[in-house]
C-alpha cells in the first residue's frame, strides 16, 4: 500500500515502517496516526511480516511530538477524539501478536516518546532524546504517555517529567530502564535486526504468549496470572511445543513453525 507520510518495506519477514516527514520532524499529524493505524492491521494480517521495526526518516528525529498546528481552535469534545484515536493505535501497536521495536533515531519528544512506549522494544541512538514536554503547551501526554511511563520508569520518576518538560539523553533513559540498548546512530538498524533475529528463533506462538501475558498485567479488569495460565496452556496444543521438547530431549536446535 502506498502511504503519504509512511515508507515501509518487507525484508525477510521484517517490516519496516518509517514515518516520513523529516522537515517536520517527522511530528504526528493526524494523517500519520491514522496511517500508521492502517500499516499495523495490515501488518498483523500479511502471514509474510514475522516481526516489524518502527523508525523516523532522517538521523535528528524518531518523532519529535504531535503537529500542534492541528490542536490549536480544537473543543474539549474535539480533544477527546484526538487523544482516543492515537490511544486506540497505540494499543493497535502495544498488543501486536508480532514483536516490534523502535528504533529511535533522535528526538523522540511527546506523541513520539508515546509512539515508542507503545512498542515492545526500545533500541536507542547515542543522539536520541525522550521526553514528554506538553505542559510547555498547556498540555499534558494524550496518547497514553502519562501511563506507559509510569510502567517503565516508575511513579516517582514519570511524575517529575511529565510535570517538567525536562527530557533524557539515552543513557539516563538507558539506566532508567525507558529502553533497552543504546548504540551508535549507524548501529541502530543493525542492533534492531539482531535482536529480532534472536526473538524469531523462539516459537512465534510462544512470543504472542508473552506479549499478551505481560500486557495483561497492566490492564484493568484483567487477572493477569489467569492470562499466563491460559497462555500457558494453550501452548500444549502447538506445534512449536512439540518441536521445542523433542529438540530439548534430542539436544538439537528447534525449528518453531508457528504452527
Amino acid at each position: 500500500m502506498n502511504y503519504e507520510n509512511l515508507l515501509t518495506s518487507i525484508d525477510n519477514g521484517i517490516l519496516t515502517i518509517t514515518i516520513n516527514r523529516p522537515d517536520k520532524l517527522n511530528a504526528l499529524n493526524k494523517k500519520t496516526v491514522e496511517e500508521m493505524g492502517v500499516a499495523m492491521k495490515d501488518a498483523k494480517a500479511n502471514a509474510e511480516v514475522k516481526a516489524i521495526i518502527i523508525t523516523g526518516a532522517g538521523q535528528k528525529s524518531f518523532v519529535a511530538g504531535a503537529d500542534i498546528a492541528e490542536f490549536i481552535g480544537r473543543s474539549v469534545e474535539q480533544g477527546k477524539i484526538i487523544a482516543q484515536a492515537g490511544q486506540n493505535i497505540f494499543k493497535e501497536i502495544e498488543n501486536c501478536p508480532k514483536p516490534v521495536i523502535a528504533a529511535v533515531n533522535g528526538f523522540a519528544l511527546g506523541g513520539g516518546c508515546e509512539l515508542s512506549m507503545a512498542c515492545h522494544l526500545r533500541v536507542a541512538s547515542d543522539n536520541a532524546k525522550f521526553g514528554q514536554p506538553e505542559v510547555n503547551l498547556g498540555l499534558i501526554a494524550g496518547y497514553g504517555g502519562t501511563q506507559r511511563l509510569i510502567q517503565y520508569i516508575g511513579k516517582t520518576k514519570a511524575m517529575e517529567l511529565h510535570m517538567t518538560g525536562d527530557m533524557l539523553n539515552a543513557e539516563q533513559a538507558l539506566n532508567l530502564g525507558l529502553v533497552n540498548y543504546v548504540v551508535p546512530q549507524d548501529q541502530l538498524i543493525p542492533k534492531c535486526l539482531e535482536l529480532l533475529a534472536k526473538i524469531r528463533s523462539k516459537s512465534p506462538r510462544a512470543i504472542m504468549g508473552v506479549i499478551n501475558s505481560v500486557n495483561a498485567y497492566f490492564e484493568t479488569g484483567v487477572d493477569g496470572f489467569n492470562t499466563e495460565i491460559e497462555e500457558f496452556a494453550n501452548c500444549f496444543a502447538t506445534e512449536d511445543f512439540k518441536e521445542g521438547t523433542s529438540a530439548f530431549i534430542e539436544k538439537r536446535k528447534a525449528n518453531f513453525t508457528g504452527k
